[in-house]
């Protein structure tokens, strides 16, 4: 790896596979499957092919609180899929979502399966479908998507820029971190003034603009994400540190994180969901010896 310093872009881009960091093996200039597999598919409608990624809990824990709710038809089974093995490539996951990220959702309760890609797409979907977590009011429901709609375009920032350079890549870039870092800091100061006067992000509701921005930025200031914690004073931020806590205690939340989560204590660990009572009796704890 050569010396940031020493750095000149040639006129055309070329890609090298060994260019180093944590995520070299799957990333890639182009799209498309690059292997022959079948998605599995359960008992219920919704099918859900995922990893606990901070993208990937926003659906897990809408799912569990439509069902808290009573919305039966919210049952679904989460299969897991290992994105450092691959998986995301295998065709049949391509064919649900073609930019080969997770989430994916395939809603079978109907004549013809549905598919959804995007968290955000989903969680809209999903609060649409059941009639939850998203106002119906047209201001409520415009400031819940803008808030929404915030976390999406805000994210790419915190994760991709500075938790890609502050964690992963393969050497420390001070000019990098320092922008990143940055902005995240600028974006955690905007949530923290919309929440000094608010007690969820959109107001006195719980919507799913919380359930977008809470496993990111709540997850950063409660320190796991990133071990940045003490680098970014996440501590300076108290009304995200009071909302943090305060979606943290949610049952369904709790269980949200613990889908498809492949790392951690084995507890909190349930690989794949099909059924409710897999919490109890599905967890890696209870099934590695």
């Amino acid at each position: 790896m050569n010396n940031p310093a020493d750095y000149v872009p040639p006129k055309v881009w070329t890609w090298d596979k060994e260019n180093g960091g944590q995520f070299a093996k799957i990333n890639r200039p182009i799209a498309g499957p690059t292997h022959e597999k079948v998605l599995p598919v359960g008992r219920h409608p919704l099918q859900l092919y995922s990893l606990a990624t901070p993208n990937g809990q926003k659906v897990t824990i809408l799912l569990e609180e439509l069902l808290a709710l009573g919305h039966g038809g919210a049952e679904y089974d989460a299969w897991l899929i290992k994105i450092n093995d691959g998986d995301q490539f295998g065709s049949g996951f391509v064919a649900v979502n073609p930019n080969s990220k997770i989430p994916a959702l395939l809603d079978r309760s109907g004549p013809k399966p549905v598919r959804v890609f995007e968290s955000g797409a989903i969680l809209l979907y999903l609060a649409e479908k059941f009639g939850a977590f998203v106002p119906t009011e047209s201001g409520a429901r415009a400031e819940c998507l803008s808030w929404l709609f915030w976390q999406m375009g805000s994210t790419p920032y915190l994760g991709g820029g500075f938790g890609h350079f502050y964690a992963y890549a393969p050497m420390k870039i001070e000019y990098a971190i320092d922008r990143f870092a940055m902005e995240v800091k600028r974006q955690l100061d905007v949530l923290d003034r919309q929440l000094a006067g608010n007690e969820y992000v959109t107001g006195s509701e719980y919507t799913i603009a919380d359930i977008a921005i809470w496993p990111w930025y709540g997850g950063l200031v409660k320190g796991l994400q990133y071990g940045a914690a003490e680098f970014l004073a996440v501590q300076d931020y108290k009304h995200v540190q009071r909302w943090a806590d305060a979606i943290g205690k949610r049952p369904a939340v709790r269980r949200g994180r613990m889908v498809n989560r492949t790392s951690g204590e084995p507890s909190s660990q349930l690989h794949e969901r099909h059924d409710s009572t897999d919490f109890d009796t599905r967890t890696q704890d209870k099934l590695v010896p």
